[in-house]
C-alpha cells in the first residue's frame, strides 16, 4: 500500500466487537473492507454479499491473501497473540481488540513481531480514543490547567449480565471485568496522567455464584509524576452510572433508563444453550444484527474527573467542563460520524504513513501489565510495583 492510499482491510472474527466497530470501518473513507474470516458460514456469507468481499473459514487463509494491507483482529482474547504475530509476519498492519493478549509474554511477542516486520500495531478501540478524553489530555499537556494531581473514574454497568460465552465468566481465561473493562479505565487514566505508572493497589469483587468471575474492582494507581488515579467499576447491573452522563450510553446513543434493570432477569431466564444463542444473535450474521445507530454524542466510559493544579476537568459525552478559579466553562465537542471512529481513524492514518497513536506497541503491553497487577494486588492484598515497558513499535 502506498503512503496515503486506500487500506484494504481484512477482519478476523465477525462477532460483537465487529458489530460495534463496523459503522466506523464503513464510514472512514480510506478503508475498504475486502475480506473476513470466521468459523460461522452464515456470517461469512452475509459479509461476502454485503461488501463484495472474500470470506474465509480459516484466518490463516485470510493472512495469505496478498491484496490485504491490514487486519482488524476481533476474535476472542485467547486468539489475539497467535493471530497478531502471524499477521505481522505476513506483512499486515494490525488493529487488535483490547485486551492486547492474556499474558505479557504474548503481548511482547506481538510487539516484537510488528517491530521486526516494520508494521503498525495498535490496541483498540479503547475509550482513550474518545474525543473528550483526547481533548482533556491535550489541555493538560498544553500546561493551561497545570499538572494533573488526581483522576477519578467511576463506571457502573450491566457487563456481567450480558450474554456471555463460558470463558468470558472465567477469570483464569481472561474473563470478568478486569482485562475487558479495566483496560478502558487504565488507558484513560494513563493518557490523562501523561506519566509512567509506578504501582497499583486494588480489591476485586466476585459476588454472584451464578456468574463466577471478577465482576467489580476498586483500584488506586500511582504515577511517576505524582498523579494518582482512583478507578471504580461494577458490572453487577444495579445502579447505572450513565445516569451521571446525561443518560447517554457508552457508544454515544440515547439510553432507555429502564433497560438496565432488566439485565439480571433476562439472563436468569436463559439456559446455558440459550445464552450462547443470545450471544450469537448479537454478532454479525446473527438473528438480531442491526448496526448501532449513529451517535448523538461522543462515546463515554462513566464519570471521569481530573483535578489539576489550576482547574478541575469533567468529561461529558458532549464536551468537557473546566472548573477554574474564575468560573466554569464548557467546551462542546461534536459527535463523531460513528462510534469508535477515533480509534479507526488513528489506526488508518498510521497505516497510511501518519503518526502512530499513543496506543501502539509498548502501550498495550503496559495496559495489560496494569490489569494483571490489579488482579494480583487484589489476590495478594498488597501494592504491586510496575516497571514500564521499553518503547517499541
Amino acid at each position: 500500500m502506498a503512503t496515503g492510499g486506500t487500506i484494504n482491510l481484512g477482519v478476523i472474527g465477525l462477532g460483537r466487537g465487529l458489530m460495534l466497530a463496523l459503522p466506523a470501518l464503513i464510514a472512514y473513507p480510506a478503508i475498504r473492507l475486502v475480506a473476513a474470516a470466521d468459523p460461522r458460514p452464515v456470517a461469512r456469507e452475509r459479509f461476502a454479499a454485503e461488501f463484495g468481499a472474500r470470506a474465509y473459514a480459516d484466518w490463516a487463509e485470510l493472512l495469505a491473501d496478498p491484496a490485504i494491507d491490514a487486519v482488524y483482529i476481533a476474535a476472542p482474547h485467547q486468539f489475539h497473540a497467535e493471530q497478531a504475530v502471524a499477521a505481522a509476519r505476513a506483512g499486515k498492519h494490525v488493529l487488535v481488540e483490547k485486551p492486547m493478549a492474556l499474558s505479557l509474554d504474548d503481548c511482547r511477542a506481538m510487539a516484537g513481531a510488528a517491530q521486526q516486520a516494520g508494521t503498525v500495531l495498535v490496541t483498540g478501540p479503547s475509550h482513550s480514543f474518545d474525543a473528550p478524553v483526547r481533548h482533556a489530555a491535550a489541555l493538560i499537556a498544553s500546561g493551561a490547567v497545570g499538572a494533573p494531581r488526581l483522576i477519578t473514574a467511576l463506571n457502573y454497568t450491566d457487563f456481567l449480565f450480558r450474554p456471555r460465552r463460558p470463558e468470558e465468566l472465567d477469570s483464569a481465561q481472561g474473563g470478568g471485568v478486569v482485562l475487558s473493562q479495566a483496560a478502558h479505565q487504565i488507558d484513560i487514566a494513563r493518557l490523562l496522567a501523561g506519566s509512567p505508572l509506578r504501582s497499583v493497589r486494588a480489591v476485586t469483587g466476585d459476588w454472584d455464584a451464578a456468574r463466577p468471575s471478577e465482576g467489580a474492582y476498586a483500584a488506586l494507581l500511582d504515577f511517576a509524576n505524582g498523579c494518582a488515579a482512583t478507578l471504580t467499576y461494577s458490572g453487577y447491573a444495579r445502579f447505572d452510572s450513565d445516569a451521571l452522563q446525561g443518560g447517554t450510553g457508552e457508544f454515544g446513543q440515547p439510553k432507555d433508563p429502564a433497560a438496565h434493570a432488566t439485565a439480571r432477569r433476562r439472563i436468569a431466564a436463559l439456559s446455558p444453550g440459550e445464552e450462547i444463542a443470545a450471544k450469537l444473535a448479537r454478532a454479525y450474521g446473527g438473528a438480531s444484527p442491526a448496526l448501532p445507530p449513529a451517535p448523538v454524542a461522543n462515546e463515554q466510559f462513566g464519570l471521569v474527573l481530573i483535578s489539576c493544579e489550576r482547574a478541575d476537568l469533567r468529561l461529558m459525552p458532549d464536551g468537557v467542563w473546566t472548573y477554574a478559579d474564575d468560573g466554569a466553562r464548557f467546551t462542546p465537542l461534536p459527535p463523531p460520524p460513528a462510534a469508535q471512529y477515533g480509534a479507526i481513524a488513528a489506526f488508518a492514518e498510521a497505516c497510511r504513513g501518519g503518526p502512530l497513536p499513543p496506543q501502539a506497541g509498548s502501550w498495550g503491553i503496559d495496559t495489560v501489565k496494569a490489569c494483571l497487577a490489579l488482579s494480583r494486588s487484589a489476590h495478594e492484598r498488597r501494592e504491586i510495583r510496575i516497571e514500564p515497558e521499553a518503547p517499541s513499535a
